[in-house]
């Protein structure tokens, strides 16, 4: 069973080849495209283990299958006795890759 470690927005990700996996969202990717993920951090293939900061020339592919928003984060703002009250909400925006080949 081959296995990565992959760094993309920011964050690192233990991936598994025909396994789903929910990312930042890539810029210029749309849902059917291929990505193409650099930077691999590690790589064991079952008979070769490589370690790198990151490896070079080993690229962990994938393909985009749907593109949305995370669940709405609330942050709010209060303040007694002022009639002080804001409420904001966020909703991040992520991707759902299928890691294709490893």
């Amino acid at each position: 069973m081959a296995f990565a470690v992959i760094k993309t927005g920011g964050k690192q990700y233990l991936v598994e080849q025909g396994r789903f996996l929910e990312v930042e969202k890539i810029p210029g990717a749309e849902v059917g495209a291929k990505v193409t993920f650099d930077q691999v951090l590690f790589k064991d293939t079952g008979s070769s283990v490589q370690v790198g900061m990151p490896t070079t020339g080993t690229p962990v592919t994938g393909t985009v299958l749907e593109a949305g928003k995370d669940d709405k984060k609330v942050v709010i703002r209060y303040k007694q006795k002022s009639r002080y009250f804001k409420k904001k909400g966020h909703r991040q925006p992520y991707m759902k890759v299928m890691i294709d080949s490893i």
